[in-house]
């Protein structure tokens, strides 16, 4: 999906594109872009759910201005691994632990989702800073979605959608998307649930021990 943030005093607003099953215990893979007060930058805050539970938080500031121009956001979700990525740079990959007890999204079908909200409770410096309504209309701003997929129709037989190339069924990285993920780890991610031990006293989540890229 290509977005183009909204521009100026976003703070409160949360952007969002992001999967979800349906249901009790859902699965979910989230984008969500927290808007800020003019001159500050976004927070790109990630997460992924598996069966109702989530709290695996990354979040980061982007390189580049979101609200000058569009540009890409691309989740890859096979049976190995997550990952998210920004104008084809790997931010964040979330891998498929399951043989260890973490739970991973491997049996529920999802949904594609878009929205813009008023989370002024919690988004912006943790509610610090509250929308300026007399800002309004917020607008954000989403054009040429694509999707390779295998897809569930209401027979919940699995199809192959006909653009598929079947690349993402097997994507990871290679040397040149290690590379780009160690620079925006390094540079650019300002919070990783994997590093907050005063949020896990009793010991850091499973696969924060088995995962060099989370």
């Amino acid at each position: 999906m290509q977005l183009k943030l909204v521009p100026g005093n976003s703070a409160g607003t949360v952007t969002t594109f992001y999967l979800s099953s349906q249901g009790a215990g859902h699965d979910e893979i989230d984008f969500e872009f927290l808007g800020n007060s003019t001159g500050n930058p976004y927070t790109i805050h990630t997460n992924v759910y598996s069966q109702g539970k989530g709290d695996k938080e990354q979040q980061f500031h982007l390189w580049f201005d979101p609200t000058a121009a569009f540009h890409t956001y691309t989740i890859v979700w096979n049976t190995q691994r997550i990952i998210f990525l920004i104008d084809n740079i790997p931010v964040r990959v979330f891998n498929n632990h399951d043989a260890s007890g973490v739970p991973f999204p491997k049996s529920q079908p999802m949904r594609v989702y878009a929205s813009l909200w008023n989370a002024d409770d919690w988004a912006t410096q943790g509610g610090r800073v509250k929308a300026d309504w007399t800002k309004a209309p917020f607008t954000a701003s989403y054009r040429k979605f694509n999707a390779n997929a295998k897809i569930v129709g209401p027979n919940s037989k699995s199809t192959t959608s006909e653009s598929d190339n079947q690349a993402w069924s097997t994507q990871g990285l290679d040397a040149a998307g290690r590379n780009r993920i160690r620079w925006v780890q390094n540079k650019h991610m300002i919070y990783n649930y994997c590093n907050d031990r005063k949020r896990f006293p009793n010991g850091l989540p499973t696969e924060c021990k088995n995962s060099r890229f989370l």
